[in-house]
């Protein structure tokens, strides 16, 4: 028997303020109202398909290197460069660009400087490592 993802856990200096940045940025993870979450929470975060969440949990210590774990998001309803400047629209900043024409991709990061990627455009039937 093997295992799955129950949650992806991420420290955050505040765990609240990430829940609500994350939830404009992802279509499948959403905040979940029974929760009751509030600023000031030591844990905060999202739920996601099948019973798997993204949890944020309250750390003293700022982020000071390079993630050694990161996300993956793969855009649905626009290409990848629009998905792009939609997020850094809402707070993200650009850390590598390693787009190549329709293949490639985009390391971003939140607004506590975690480290993510934006690949290619979701297309349902397709390779899903093509073209990230």
């Amino acid at each position: 028997m093997s295992s799955r993802v129950s949650n992806v856990c991420l420290d955050a200096a505040d765990p609240y303020a990430q829940t609500l940045w994350w939830a404009q940025v992802l279509e499948d993870f959403t905040v979940d109202e029974s929760w009751e979450m509030e600023p000031g929470d030591e844990e905060a975060g999202l739920v996601g398909p099948d019973d798997r969440f993204l949890l944020f949990l309250k750390v003293p210590e700022p982020k000071t290197v390079k993630n050694r774990m990161h996300l993956c998001v793969r855009p649905v309803e626009r290409d990848r460069d629009a998905e792009v400047e939609r997020i850094l629209g809402l707070g993200a900043t650009l850390v590598d660009d390693r787009r190549n024409g329709d293949k490639g991709w985009a390391v971003l990061a939140d607004p506590e400087g975690n480290e993510f990627c934006v690949l290619t455009r979701y297309v349902p039937g397709t390779d899903p490592d093509d073209g990230n």
